[in-house]
């Protein structure tokens, strides 16, 4: 895989109370990743962009939410969330990243 590709796999790190949680507890670390990101792209997008061993990737298709847009209804675009666990001894920063 391309390095270009791998920088469009990862759109954004997820900051949020859970997530936060999950990092402390599990060492996990959420990513919005592109709707037509794998596992195995998330997981070498990870390593290589950060350097640190990555032990497991789940992902999540997220459904948009029903928004009114005046008085017309609509609906915001679905996305794709992943959950990266990290093995021992690693960690990132992402907001430094």
């Amino acid at each position: 895989m391309s390095v270009e590709r791998l920088y469009h796999v990862l759109v954004a790190p997820r900051v949020t109370e859970k997530t936060v949680r999950a990092t402390e507890k599990a060492n996990q670390y959420v990513f919005k990743v592109a709707k037509t990101a794998t596992k195995q792209e998330i997981k070498d997008a990870v390593e290589t962009l950060f350097e640190v061993k990555v032990d497991k990737v789940r992902t999540i298709n997220m459904k948009g939410k029903q928004k009114n847009f005046g008085r017309r209804g609509g609906q915001r675009n679905d996305w794709k969330k992943a959950y990266i666990s990290l093995s021992e001894g690693f960690s990132l920063d992402a907001a430094a990243e």
